[in-house]
């Protein structure tokens, strides 16, 4: 039996063609793209300055929006083999139907059909599902089919021909599965043959946060800087508690006062080094992003500084995937959680140095009291001095890791997984001299079995706007993507937004569109209304990124909002998706 993996035919089938995806500190002008060829509407509102992670509703449109050019969506995903298992016609157990007549006539039955088989070639399609072929063999025919998909439950076909055919199973859990295929004939031949496979989805498993890596002192790694165009890595499977057999992991990364600017990727051990980016960073700026990244089979993910200088790397560890039953995701529109400025969630006014609070989480929200970890966008503003902040589970102590780092009167968000205490609490400590005002927003939660099932994919550049012949992002207004419409079975998408040449202060919000593309082509669309929340944010001339769980909603379409008061240019990669089944 052989299994293999590809992802490399995803971006022909979500693109039709395969195209560049540079990124990073720049970017070649050399194609056009707007937002991953995919449906896109540059829509343009009254301007008004936005406050960094503030308040406030969407300003009316000054015209109705107009539809984008008809959208590709992740449907192409779908049918793409992920992973394939093998078992070749040459490995079937020939049998005797117990049935047949004894001696000569079973014997000359054999002999007359010396040829039947049956080769087995299996693909996983989706988190939970496989398409199985199999390939009949025989010199006789009609011929009967069963096939044990290996969790109680069988199918039987009769009347086959030899020859090839597909057949598609979905199983109701995660797993590890043998796949028994009969086949027989009409003179009592029988011929068997299995294959062992795995569902493609990945459930999550809280841990931590710990710190699994840190060049500055050599933790997980020798201690030095990683040089120009330099690599490290960091171990995962099998360190501490980490399983074996851990798929993908949730790390914060950190890069740490670099000597000039770049970005950080982050990718699985033992494979080609991706050319989309996890960590933007300029010379002299400590700056985190959340990342959840495939794991190699050697069990390391490998950290490439894209850089001019040379960088210190921080990785602490939220918690890992494996492909069995653990706590699925559920995403939830982005609610505002905790607001220090105005009380919302906690005790109102600033955080004090070196102090933390409490949350309540669960029984918020749309967040259930069995959930084991959510997933945050925690942004820091107005703080009196460097530091960070660090998320960890209610009532506990403060680990030695940390979630947003931040200077002295900075706003900038980061994403958060955290495991959740008992009564569904987080803790937030404000580790600085200086007191600062701290804002919580939801985005989702991962609980008991029965969420969705991550599939992590090659990296795909969906959109930059940098390329885009429109030019970038207007200032109060949105793009909307089509990533799943139709197809409800995409409850989320893990992206990383990065925001450039931003001519004001501001932030972008991310969140399902209240329209479908009936609506948009109709021009019976409707201004959506943004949340209260923030994915990420800036200052005039930043370059930003964040990681977004983005929940498409209902449509399978999501906006990218532009909360400033001057044009940014956007940067959409994709990492994975989740799925229900």
């Amino acid at each position: 039996m052989l299994r293999t993996r590809s992802f490399s035919s995803l971006r022909e089938h979500l693109f039709g063609a395969p195209f560049d995806n540079s990124l990073g500190g720049t970017v070649p002008r050399h194609r056009h793209i707007v937002i991953a060829t995919a449906v896109v509407a540059c829509l343009t509102v009254a301007p008004g300055l936005a406050h960094a992670a503030g308040p406030g509703a969407a300003t009316a449109p000054s015209a109705q929006p107009k539809p984008g050019k008809e959208a590709k969506t992740a449907g192409p995903i779908a049918p793409s083999a992920l992973s394939t298992f093998q078992s070749p016609a040459e490995a079937s157990v020939r049998q005797q139907d117990r049935s047949a007549a004894e001696g000569r006539q079973a014997a000359a039955a054999a002999t007359a059909n010396s040829s039947l088989a049956v080769g087995l070639h299996a693909e996983t399609i989706s988190a939970y599902s496989i398409n199985l072929r199999t390939m009949l063999i025989s010199d006789l025919a009609p011929l009967d089919l069963v096939i044990d998909w290996g969790d109680g439950t069988s199918d039987r076909y009769d009347g086959l021909n030899p020859g090839l055919s597909d057949r598609n199973h979905q199983y109701a859990k995660l797993g590890q599965y043998t796949v028994s295929v009969t086949v027989s004939d009409r003179s009592g031949g029988v011929s068997t043959n299995a294959v062992t496979l795995s569902t493609e989805g990945s459930e999550f498993t809280p841990y931590g946060p710990t710190r699994l890596l840190d060049t500055r002192d050599g933790t997980g790694a020798p201690a030095g800087r990683v040089q120009p165009w330099g690599e490290t890595r960091v171990k995962i499977a099998g360190n501490g508690g980490i399983p074996a057999g851990v798929t993908a992991v949730a790390l914060n990364l950190t890069a740490v006062e670099p000597g000039g600017a770049g970005h950080i990727i982050a990718y699985p051990g033992g494979t080609e080094r991706p050319t989309t980016s996890n960590v933007n960073y300029v010379a002299g700026r400590t700056v985190p992003n959340l990342a959840i990244v495939p794991v190699g089979s050697d069990g390391y993910v490998n950290l490439a500084n894209r850089g001019v200088g040379a960088v210190d790397l921080i990785a602490d560890i939220a918690g890992y995937f494996t492909q069995n039953e653990a706590a699925g995701y559920t995403a939830v529109s982005p609610t505002r959680l905790v607001d220090t400025r105005d009380g919302t969630g906690t005790t109102r006014g600033q955080v004090p140095g070196w102090t933390s609070f409490s949350a309540q989480v669960t029984g918020r929200a749309g967040v259930p009291a069995g959930a084991r970890a959510v997933a945050l966008n925690v942004t820091v503003t107005d703080p009196n001095s460097d530091g960070h902040l660090t998320v960890y589970p209610g009532g506990g102590r403060a680990p030695s890791a940390s979630n947003l780092n931040f200077y002295r009167g900075q706003t900038i968000a980061n994403a958060v997984i955290v495991p959740v205490d008992a009564a569904g609490r987080i803790q937030v400590l404000n580790a600085a001299d200086g007191a600062s005002d701290v804002i919580v927003d939801v985005v989702g939660y991962y609980g008991d079995p029965g969420g969705s099932a991550y599939v992590a994919i090659e990296p795909l550049r969906l959109g930059d706007t940098r390329d885009s012949p429109n030019g970038g992002l207007p200032s109060q207004s949105y793009v909307y993507v089509d990533l799943s419409a139709g197809l409800p079975e995409y409850t989320g998408f893990v992206l990383n937004t990065t925001v450039t040449n931003t001519a004001a202060d501001g932030h972008l919000t991310v969140f399902p569109d209240p329209n479908s593309l009936e609506q948009y082509y109709r021009g019976t669309n409707v201004w959506p209304a943004k949340p209260n929340a923030s994915t990420l944010n800036w200052k005039a001339g930043d370059t930003v990124p964040n990681l977004v769980q983005a929940n498409p909603g209902s449509h399978g379409i999501v906006d990218f909002w532009n909360a400033s008061g001057g044009d940014i240019d956007l940067i959409i990669d994709m990492f994975g998706y989740y799925q229900n089944r």
